[in-house]
């Protein structure tokens, strides 16, 4: 991949693949040292889409470029909220973000766009502003999960394995961590997702083809809404 786009290999595994994967994945790869000892810590996004819903239905059409805006925090931590603007192409990934405030994050929120817009020197924070007053985005919804993750930082691979995903609808409740859950998944299934920049390490790649899996397009967001989407008619 280029400009900056890396390679993101998803797949569905059950709890014993993931078991045995992690086991293998643990003895060659580090647990990511920005986590806590155990690897295991929350992530709490909160989605944008517009009225056309085009970040949802751009999954639907396979669209080749594609893009989704999203706030996000970790555990209990709102000293650390992240803008993020995540872009999708022919299965690569690249993420832009920064630093948002708490002001900030409920400017964009209550959708007091204008004002923020010309106060900050935040360039992607202008760049969502743009989005939202010309194309309608606004807050969608909110997904919740546990990760552990392990890195490869020679050459800057990253391993992931997300848990207990779930979505809620009750988007004013975002920064309480105290909302109706509804799970996305079976309990017993999980996601993980490989990601690298050029050429992924044939150690690391006979552990994942060991189990016969196969790839997925897998999408928390996508899923997420169609199950919400499902409770509230």
């Amino acid at each position: 991949m280029n400009n900056n786009y890396r390679s993101e290999w998803k797949y569905l595994v059950n709890n014993q693949q993931l078991s045995l994967i992690k086991n293998k994945i643990s003895k060659v790869l580090e647990i990511d040292p920005h986590t806590p000892d155990n690897g295991r810590y929350l992530i709490h996004s909160l989605y944008f889409d517009n009225y056309r819903d085009e970040s949802l239905y751009s999954n639907e059409a396979g669209l080749a470029i594609k893009y989704k805006w999203r706030i996000r925090y970790y555990g209990d931590d709102l000293t650390y909220i992240v803008l993020e603007k995540k872009e999708k192409l022919d299965g690569g990934g690249r993420k832009k973000s920064c630093n948002l405030t708490i002001e900030e994050y409920n400017s964009i929120v209550s959708l007091n766009i204008c004002d923020i817009a010309y106060e900050t020197n935040k360039k992607l924070i202008k760049e969502l502003a743009i989005d939202m007053l010309k194309n309608g985005y606004h807050p969608k919804i909110i997904i919740d999960y546990e990760r552990i993750a392990y890195v490869e930082e020679i050459s800057n691979v990253r391993i992931t394995f997300d848990m207990k995903i779930s979505a809620s609808y009750e988007l004013d409740k975002f920064l309480d961590n105290d909302y109706t859950k509804f799970y996305i998944m079976p309990s017993n299934i999980n996601l993980l997702e490989v990601k690298f920049d050029h050429i992924l390490p044939s150690y690391i790649k006979n552990i994942i083809k060991l189990n016969n899996m196969n790839q997925t397009s897998f999408s928390k967001y996508y899923f997420g809404r169609r199950i919400i989407d499902s409770y509230m008619r």
